[in-house]
């Protein structure tokens, strides 16, 4: 039973990647179409104050932030499309019609029960207009339960077919067939389920909030310790998108979450001062400077004969990390072999946002270096404070390096570089990597992701059950998880790490996921889930 619910959790946190990561994108042109309206910019390049620029900066700034007004149908069919089993595209089309299906079966319900506003103004109500319609405001949770049904009905009944004159009500029809009685039901049931749910919710967040930098500690920390499981999406999606994450109202709209506050935010140059809930979107320290001390602190505690070796290992990773936010190949390094490096880094993780907070500092570097630019540079000092944010994380630098290299040392810990006679280090350069596919083995067109030997160190074919992948790993269910060749996953195909939880099991590879997931469905013949 643990093992199908840490399954079942896994699934969720993968398909939460879909609608998640087109967010940053959002947040990101929201800051473009900022630059040409900011008007310290405009004093400085005179050129761009014209009104085909500015008009450009307010269309695109403005537009986009429709987004963030309809989170729920954004995550609906993102969640419906990552947890279909097959037919992903059909699945998330059937998940747009059950949403349209249930906000207006909610109106209708609701009008029949006497439960619907109908004052001016809704604020205070516990209800909001979706996509013109007024419902109960269940924020982006309406999203997560329509798409999590969408989903399941879906994979039960997208094979239904029938024969003679009712063929045509088979497959894709048919599931959505059966979405309309489920969508009714659950109109019913969340119509006066909700409201005790929503006041739980709130009694959560202000909890939450009252525990102040108890709570912003505690929340920085197990999102970095959960990262073993691939469950830290879980810890903080709520927070980004939810109102645990603080609600504002900004331009006469209500925003939920941390993540759209700040974007509504950035959208609206009238805001002097960034709100306090963007703290909870301030993840940046630990990648961008936190493990680049401990990976200099890893290399000069390495032996003196190994350091150039793991020089050319730790590099690229630092980089990766710093630019990116990709953490996952310099935590992996040391999470198994000194698991208390990690609980460490984790600790100092939840610090670092701590420290933030307390000198009220509103910058957020989530996704590396080029989100921290693009997001806080063109809001200006006072509005971010990220100058404040540098420093901070100069100190954190420092503090990782003197931790990381004091623990190694005392705790004598085999970190890259301190094997012990006869261990093989558990990162490998890219240039022993090419050796080694080059000696003998295959390679794909238009990569070096040697698929069939992956497949092989996984148990060969008839072991996968099934393939699938987040922002960094390669997600597998397995028959037999014991036939897995963990050292010719790390060492000859390029894995920075094998997770295993019962069938499940994850090989993380970095940013170049996207093609060794694709090449490992081309050589398994996997070409209808799309």
């Amino acid at each position: 039973m643990k093992e199908k619910v840490m399954d079942q959790l896994q699934r969720f946190s993968k398909a939460m990647f879909i609608p998640v990561l087109i967010l940053p994108i959002a947040g990101i042109l929201i800051a473009v179409g900022n630059l040409f309206t900011n008007a310290k910019l405009l004093e400085l390049l005179p050129f761009l104050d014209n009104p085909a620029t500015k008009g450009f900066g307010s269309i695109l700034s403005g537009s986009l932030v429709a987004i963030l007004n309809n989170l729920g149908l954004i995550f609906c069919v993102g969640l419906a499309v990552g947890l279909a089993d097959k037919k992903k595209s059909e699945a998330g089309f059937t998940a747009l019609l059950g949403f349209l299906v249930f906000i207006n079966a909610m109106n209708k319900f609701m009008a029949l029960t006497g439960i619907l506003f109908t004052g001016e103004s809704l604020r205070g109500t516990g209800q909001a207009m979706v996509l013109g319609v007024q419902i109960l405001d269940m924020g982006v949770f309406l999203g997560i339960i329509l798409g999590i049904t969408a989903a399941m009905v879906h994979n039960r009944f997208c094979e239904i077919e029938f024969r003679n004159a009712f063929q045509i009500y088979g497959g894709s029809r048919f599931v959505f067939i059966v979405l309309i009685p489920v969508a009714v039901l659950l109109v019913v049931v969340l119509t006066y389920v909700w409201p005790f749910v929503q006041l739980g919710i709130t009694s959560l967040g202000v909890f939450i909030n009252r525990s102040g930098n108890f709570g912003l500690f505690i929340y920085g920390a197990l999102e970095r310790l959960l990262i073993p499981t691939g469950l830290h999406h879980l810890v903080y999606t709520p927070f980004l998108y939810t109102s645990l994450g603080g609600v504002e109202t900004i331009g006469g709209q209500v925003f939920e979450g941390a993540r759209n506050i700040y974007y509504a935010e950035m959208a609206d140059p009238s805001i002097g001062v960034l709100s306090q809930s963007v703290i909870w979107d301030a993840r940046g320290i630990s990648k961008m400077f936190g493990l680049i001390g401990a990976c200099l602190a890893m290399y000069h505690t390495a032996r003196p004969e190994n350091r150039f070796k793991i020089k050319a290992i730790l590099i690229p990773a630092a980089f990766t990390s710093f630019i990116a936010g990709v953490t996952e190949p310099i935590e992996f390094s040391f999470m198994f072999v000194a698991p208390v490096l990690f609980v460490v880094h984790a600790a100092l993780s939840g610090l670092s946002m701590v420290v933030l907070n307390v000198l009220s500092v509103r910058s957020i570097g989530p996704n590396g270096f080029l989100d921290f630019l693009l997001y806080n540079v063109p809001l200006g000092i006072q509005k971010t404070g990220w100058p404040m944010y540098i420093l901070v994380g100069l100190g954190f630098f420092v503090v990782y390096y003197l931790v990381f290299r004091v623990l190694i040392t005392k705790l004598n810990l085999n970190t890259l570089g301190r094997e012990t006679e006869g261990m093989e280090m558990k990162l490998h350069t890219k240039a022993e990597y090419k050796e080694k596919v080059a000696a003998g083995k295959d390679k794909k067109e238009g990569g070096e992701v040697n698929a069939a030997l992956i497949i092989e160190a996984l148990g060969g074919a008839g072991n996968i059950e099934k393939v699938d992948n987040c922002y960094t790993r390669l997600r597998l269910i397995l028959t037999n998880p014991d036939l897995v060749k963990e050292e010719i996953l790390k060492n000859d195909t390029g894995a920075n790490a094998v997770v295993r939880k019962g069938n499940n099991v994850q090989v993380v590879y970095g940013l170049k996921i996207s093609a060794v997931r694709r090449a490992v469905d081309e050589e398994l013949g996997n070409t209808g889930n799309n």
